[in-house]
């Protein structure tokens, strides 16, 4: 065999190859600029556990184009904080003690029960029960036979499941999917 054609690289040359391979270079490219063997360049890649960095695939372009997808994007978190705002002055209102927590969500209502009764006391506590029941028959379970209302967490799980097809459809659950949920 003919050694005069073997081509030593130094380890300068290989580090190189080592960087552009890692910053995404094809093999094949590097051992055509190199004039290294294209099964050395794997076998070296192997032997010195070169790694190239995780790259996801870039975001897809949306069919509408990114500045009407933008424009929809903040419109969308426009609205959502604007509906959170108007949420938070009524449960503002409830928790300062206007006459009844009238015109809080539902979904909010143990929340705000639990909170009016620690904090504006046990007659607010009880119109709040009277004022509740009387529109609500199914809430008369939120307080024991003592008349104490129960924690938060119960108090939800009751509302939810009282209201559990109005919560499916809500969150977008079609008929007969999911059933045990809630």
């Amino acid at each position: 065999m003919d050694w005069s054609d073997q081509k030593i690289r130094s380890e300068e040359t290989w580090d190189e190859i080592r960087r552009q391979w890692e910053a995404g270079e094809t093999g094949a490219s590097l051992a055509r600029r190199y004039q290294v063997g294209l099964a050395n360049l794997w076998r070296r890649r192997a032997s010195e556990n070169w790694m190239r960095p995780e790259r996801g695939d870039p975001k897809p372009e949306p069919v509408e184009g990114w500045d009407r997808w933008a424009r929809a994007k903040l419109e969308a978190f426009e609205l959502r904080l604007a509906e959170a705002r108007v949420v938070a002055m009524t449960l503002a209102a409830a928790m300062q003690g206007q006459e009844t927590p009238a015109g809080v969500p539902l979904w909010h209502v143990g929340f705000v029960l639990e909170w009016r009764a620690e904090h504006l006391g046990a007659e607010v506590a009880a119109k709040d029960r009277a004022w509740l029941t009387d529109r609500h028959p199914w809430t008369e379970t939120f307080w024991d036979d003592d008349g104490r209302l129960a924690g938060g967490g119960f108090l939800d799980g009751v509302t939810l499941m009282a209201n559990r097809e109005a919560w499916r459809e809500e969150m977008g659950l079609p008929a007969g999917v999911a059933e045990d949920v809630p």
